[in-house]
């Protein structure tokens, strides 16, 4: 194993045990560099502190451009590798295995502003009423549906959730549902009344269904078929059942439910940073992406409503 083989493996485990990124993005960053290390090594470099700036640009460029068996990635998946670039960088700088960051002055390749895809209120109102809520598959189905729409959360933070976790705010509706975003990072969102009646039905009427066939009872809220928690991956599956059911035409993702969930907020007049807040981002830069949505939708509905606007 080279030394920068090393410094890759190094820098890894550094963000799983003392950062605790969560595990997709500990395999996202592990996949990008990866690639790096391969582009490297072919280049016959073999340890991380002789890497220089104009190779880490041309693994940039080598990652847009594609190749023989290998396709070309789009801009966004290129700013994702250039950011773990540089983060792997400036680890191996603090870690005393280099001088200097190659990558600190490369500039990933500029991305078109893509608006996200939110659904309308009656596209959503008709994906919650799809789970049969008189069946235990249908209650947890509708737990996932509310949470995700109701809060505003990632997916994986849903999935995260122990019973502990919401049993307090069943009764109290005053208390805020506490979330564990990116980098553990906390922050506390209301629960609603329609996610606080889903949560009881399914703890009373569903849960021990599900938990009777599990070898082991776990804490988790939501559970699988066996009694175990809710993976990611079969909480995309159940929505995308859900929106099939619902016969809404367009793809569905938690995703999806996220971005409504910010846009329907904005249109309703909540301010940008307070949606900031509920989302969990960092920067409210991020989040004024979905004022550009409410936007757009205002011109929608002037070029149809106003008499002279055409």
């Amino acid at each position: 194993m080279s030394s920068l083989e090393r410094a890759v493996g190094a820098y890894l485990d550094h963000l799983e045990a003392e950062v605790g990124a969560s595990a997709h993005t500990v395999a996202g960053y592990r996949r990008d560099l990866a690639r790096y290390a391969a582009f490297l090594t072919d280049a016959g470099v073999s340890s991380v502190g002789d890497v220089r700036p104009d190779q880490v640009q041309g693994f940039a460029a080598w990652l847009r451009a594609g190749g023989e068996g290998r396709p070309a990635l789009a801009a966004s998946s290129v700013a994702r590798a250039v950011a773990a670039v540089r983060s792997f960088h400036a680890f191996a700088v603090r870690d005393g295995e280099a001088d200097a960051n190659p990558a600190a002055r490369v500039s990933p390749p500029k991305q078109g502003k893509r608006l996200p895809k939110a659904l309308s209120v009656d596209q959503v109102q008709a994906l919650l009423n799809v789970p049969d809520r008189t069946t235990p598959v249908g209650l947890r189905d509708a737990v996932l549906l509310e949470l995700l729409y109701g809060t505003g959360a990632r997916v994986s933070e849903v999935c995260a959730l122990d019973v502990d976790d919401v049993s307090s705010q069943l009764d109290d509706p005053d208390l805020g549902l506490r979330l564990f975003g990116k980098g553990r990072k906390e922050r506390i969102v209301p629960l609603g009344s329609y996610a606080r009646a889903a949560i009881g039905d399914w703890l009373v009427r569903g849960r021990p269904t599900f938990i009777a066939r599990a070898a082991r009872p776990g804490p988790a809220l939501l559970l699988n078929a066996r009694g175990g928690r809710l993976s990611r991956q079969s909480a995309f599956n159940v929505l995308a059942e859900c929106a099939e059911r619902a016969q809404l035409g367009v793809p569905v993702s938690p995703h999806t439910l996220r971005h409504s969930f910010a846009t329907h907020l904005l249109d309703g007049g909540a301010d940008v940073r307070v949606v900031q807040e509920l989302l969990g981002h960092a920067s409210v830069t991020t989040t004024q992406i979905y004022t550009l949505v409410t936007v757009e939708h205002l011109r929608e509905v002037f070029l149809t409503a106003h008499p002279r606007a055409r």
